[in-house]
Formats: structure tokens, C-alpha cells, sequence
């Protein structure tokens, strides 16, 4: 979004909305910093670049198609403080459904770093949403508040978090978000549907009982083939991968990853999952193939 107008967040919603979403998952970027020496010779942290708030996009969202916004609420680049001034913008919005999760390690680092003052692990950051739901801010002194109403939503991970020494330790992570206060999963994307079923046999077997939406994101270049397992730790299943290795156009991969999405969907909701929620990545157009097809 660096540079652009919410135009352009527009021009990717509006061909969705025939579809009538019962909510718009809104994700968050760090901004991005680099080290420059200044004239007295010492390195200073610089910010390179911009996007606009999450709460800002969330309002814009909310304001243009009445349809609940769903933001992504991150650890890294935060302070405790800037965390619950822009909870309180939210709320104070009506916006009340939240993604709360760690984020990625900023591009200049090799593992993630929390700001200073700010949460290391996702699970602080979502006891912070809760305790602010229960009336409790950081300064617990003041009696004039209004508890937060936040539904909170955490992530889950179908073929485990790249970081999880092991599944079990993840499930075991996850129980504990959940046991925390969090009402809900989104999973990570994935391509292989008895991943996803196995997955929920997982969680249920741990004890966890919150809704679990399964994370869709249909291939629509010839390049996903390697860049979506080496960026989100997933795997293409293999009938998937030789149909796209047999192609030589985006074009013709495009066509590969809404027919596979398709049949994905058909699948999901023949075994009643509570909802699809699709990464658009911005390009409206394969979902809206989709949708078209399943719904």
C-alpha cells in the first residue's frame, strides 16, 4: 500500500462484493527500517517505509460496505502503549473482531525481534485483548473505563509453524492461545484439504473446540510453485505441482489454481467447515472465479 490510495483497496473489494462476505480480513505490515550513520558518525534506526494504520483501513472498510473488518493486531513494532491506544481506536469504532498474532521478523533481521516495550509472543499480545475486555488496561488505577467487547482470533498452522520444534509442541501452542481467551482459528493456507482435516482431528483431540476457518489461496503464476512453500512453509501436492510444471503460461497456471481451488472448496464444504476465507493477495479476480463456481 506504500504510496496508494484507498482506491486501491477498493478496486480489489468491490468485485467481491456480489458475494456478500460476512467479514474482510484486514493484514498488518511492519514498517521496514535500515541503519544510516549520521554526522556525528552513529547508526540511527530509519524507517524506509510507510503504510497506512490498520485502524484507518479498518474505518474506510467498515464506512464503504458495512461489513465487519477483521485486522490483523501484530507483536513486532509495537510497544505495549501503542498496542492499547490502537485497541481502544478500535473499539471505539465498533470494530470488534480481531486476528491477533506474532507477525514475521522484519526483512533486516534473521529472527524476530520485539520492539522494545512490546509483546515477544502472540500469546501476550491476545491476554493484553483480554484484559481489556475485562476492564483492565496497563494503568490498572484508572476506574473510568469501558471494557472492550473483542472477539479474538488466533492463527493455526495445518502443516505446523515453521519455528515448532515439532506438531505436538504447536498444538500445544495453539491450546494454550486458545485457553487464553482466544475464540477462534484461521488457519495458514494450504493446498492439500486432508491436511487441514487432520488438523481439526488434532485440535479436537487436544481440547480444543473453537471454530476452526480454513485459509484458501488459489496459485495464479507459474512462480508459486516455488515461492509459496519457501514463504509460507506449505506443501504443493504433487498432482498440483506436475499440472503446473506442465504448463508455460501464467495464464495456463491461473486456470490450474481455480480449478484446483474449486474442487478444495467443494470439498470443505461437503464436510461443513463453519466458513472459506480466501487470501486474495490484492487480485480479486481468481476468487471471485471461485466463489462464482462454489457458492
Amino acid at each position: 500500500m506504500k504510496g496508494k490510495s484507498i482506491q486501491s483497496i477498493y478496486d480489489t473489494l468491490d468485485p467481491l462484493m456480489e458475494f456478500k462476505p460476512p467479514f474482510i480480513n484486514v493484514t498488518y505490515h511492519r514498517s521496514e527500517y535500515i541503519y544510516k550513520r549520521n554526522p556525528q558518525g552513529l547508526f540511527e534506526k530509519t524507517i524506509i517505509r510507510k503504510r497506512p494504520g490498520t485502524v484507518g483501513i479498518c474505518a474506510a472498510i467498515v464506512n464503504r460496505y458495512k461489513v465487519d473488518a477483521v485486522p490483523h493486531i501484530v507483536c513486532g513494532g509495537f510497544t505495549v502503549e501503542e498496542t492499547e491506544d490502537a485497541l481502544i481506536d478500535l473499539a471505539f469504532l465498533g470494530i470488534n473482531n480481531l486476528l491477533v498474532i506474532r507477525g514475521d521478523p522484519n526483512m533486516s533481521e534473521s529472527s524476530f525481534e520485539a520492539e522494545p516495550g512490546g509483546h515477544r509472543n502472540a500469546i501476550d499480545l491476545l491476554k493484553q485483548a483480554v484484559r481489556m475486555n475485562q476492564g483492565i488496561f496497563l494503568q490498572e488505577d484508572i476506574t473510568d473505563v469501558v471494557p472492550t467487547d473483542f472477539c479474538i482470533g488466533v492463527a493455526g498452522y495445518p502443516e505446523k509453524h515453521y519455528e515448532a520444534p515439532n506438531m505436538k509442541m504447536d498444538l500445544k501452542y495453539l491450546k494454550d492461545k486458545v485457553d487464553a481467551g482466544a475464540d477462534y482459528i484461521i488457519t495458514q493456507m494450504f493446498f492439500d484439504n486432508s491436511k487441514y482435516f487432520e488438523f481439526v482431528k488434532c485440535c479436537r483431540e487436544s481440547g480444543i473446540t473453537v471454530p476452526i476457518l480454513p485459509g484458501i489461496k488459489p496459485i495464479t503464476n507459474r512462480k508459486h510453485i516455488n515461492t509459496l512453500p519457501r514463504m509460507f512453509h506449505v506443501e504443493i501436492p504433487e498432482n498440483l505441482a506436475n499440472e503446473l510444471q506442465a504448463v508455460t503460461t501464467d495464464e495456463a497456471a491461473r486456470k490450474v489454481g481455480i480449478e484446483w481451488c474449486i474442487e478444495q472448496c467443494k470439498e470443505l464444504i461437503k464436510h461443513n467447515v463453519p466458513l472459506v476465507h480466501f487470501y486474495t493477495m490484492s487480485n480479486p479476480g481468481p476468487v471471485k472465479a471461485i466463489v462464482s463456481k462454489v457458492f
